[in-house]
């Protein structure tokens, strides 16, 4: 419930930060500070585990992977599509986990979960075309590979060597932080105003909601049931997030961006239906 909840409000909240925040020195810094409050925390609880080096790399993998390249996509992406059809293209992670269970766990598609990929498939191409919700071709297509670096990380973690427990998860998003910050220096990002209140609180809340709790939460769903189960929150999130943009932000909802979302949210369960025959 946290991870449906609380993440289907974390796209609304990158909107209202990147009105005065780069996206992705902030996602950089949101997910530093939560590396380095769970760390901190675990440190005092004295349960801790310390990555040896091929654990931390792997921390690196899946951290920069899911946080760096997933999230650190999502901010990008909003910069020119909207917070709620950001959250329909998210919503085709199980579809892209299907086909990197396939490929890496040797799981392949049922005739179900093949029905499913066509839709979200389906689904995706509706993302790249004139909406209401003010997409372009750019942030549609960013926002589609952002789901893809995000599947490709929560299958890698149930595959690679990682610490064990929740020191896994606060190594992951040090790492994740350090590697998008990396980037955004790169890119010469910068912070040309002062936040605003409204996107410090934002910005704070992704921090605690999005990053300590919701992640933490999903990463340990990952490691205890299926992969299908685990991505089921990508099919609640964008009525929550849609919901909330429309409200908050005036945003609307055409016959374009209806139909990408029908398409993806009726793939997704035509998987989970699969995944139950399988």
């Amino acid at each position: 419930m946290i991870v449906y909840l609380v993440w289907g409000s974390t796209y609304l909240a990158i909107a209202l930060v990147l009105e005065t925040m780069p996206p992705l020195l902030q996602t950089s810094a949101r997910f530093l500070a939560a590396g380095v409050v769970l760390i901190a925390f675990l440190a005092i609880r004295g349960t801790l585990v310390i990555p040896s080096l091929r654990q931390l790399f792997n921390c690196t993998l899946v951290g920069g992977s899911m946080l760096g390249l997933g999230v650190g996509g999502i901010a990008i992406a909003e910069q020119t599509i909207s917070s709620g059809l950001a959250s329909v293209g998210i919503a085709t992670v199980p579809i892209w986990a299907v086909i990197f269970s396939g490929l890496f766990a040797r799981q392949w598609p049922n005739n179900w979960e093949w029905l499913g990929l066509c839709l979200g498939f389906a689904g995706v191409i509706l993302l790249n075309m004139q909406s209401g919700f003010g997409a372009t071709g750019w942030g549609a297509l960013i926002i589609v590979m952002a789901a893809l670096f995000w599947s490709l990380g929560s299958v890698a973690s149930k595959l690679l060597s990682l610490p064990a427990g929740p020191s896994a998860y606060a190594f992951e998003m040090l790492m994740g932080g350090l590697a998008i910050g990396i980037i955004g220096l790169a890119v010469n990002e910068s912070f040309t105003v002062f936040p605003s209140m409204r996107s410090l609180g934002a910005w704070l809340f992704l921090v605690v909601g999005g990053s300590l709790f919701a992640y933490s939460a999903y990463m340990y769903l990952l490691q205890t049931v299926r992969t299908s189960v685990a991505t089921s929150y990508a099919f609640i999130t964008p009525v929550v997030a849609i919901l909330l943009g429309v409200y908050f932000l005036e945003e609307t909802l055409d016959a374009y961006s209806f139909g990408a979302m029908v398409c993806v949210i009726a793939g997704v369960l035509c998987i989970f239906r699969g995944r139950e025959e399988g």
